[in-house]
């Protein structure tokens, strides 16, 4: 299985508001950068988009390392909040719809194509990568409002 190294990151300016999302794939020596822009969107959904992005780019099921600043994304799969979502119908432990359920739903899917290893790293600090994306996603947002 190969193995994948991804970073992601959203950003919302206003939230809701305009928002971009941006991410970084790396393979070997090998790295593609990506990002995008929704209007009137929230930060939680780029996070979840980004990451989102990134697994579709994959051709075949691959072992990844996917880091990112959002403990809502990193936190979700790695203290078992999806799994529990889906047994409960897609509803919180409050018995309300979950948010961005349509995006959750399709993270859960990437997730059962590739063996993910979910990574919090610490936003806007010394990692370059994350930073990177950070620059992706902000851009967007600059570049689509002018």
């Amino acid at each position: 299985m190969k193995k994948v190294i991804i970073y992601t990151d959203g950003a919302c300016s206003g939230n809701p508001g305009d928002g971009g999302w941006g991410a970084i794939l790396k393979y070997g020596e090998a790295e593609k950068e990506i990002s995008g822009f929704e209007k009137d969107t929230t930060n939680n959904r780029m996070e979840l988009k980004a990451a989102i992005e990134a697994l579709k780019m994959l051709k075949e099921p691959c072992e990844v390392e996917l880091y990112s600043d959002s403990a809502y994304l990193v936190n979700a799969f790695n203290q078992n909040w999806v799994e529990n979502w889906k047994l409960n119908g897609w509803k919180n432990s409050s018995k309300e719809e979950v948010k961005n359920s349509e995006l959750w739903k399709e993270l859960d899917r990437l997730s059962n194509i590739h063996k993910i290893k979910w990574i919090k790293v610490k936003g806007h600090s010394d990692n370059e990568y994350n930073n990177r994306c950070d620059l992706l996603a902000t851009g967007e947002i600059k570049k689509n409002r002018s």
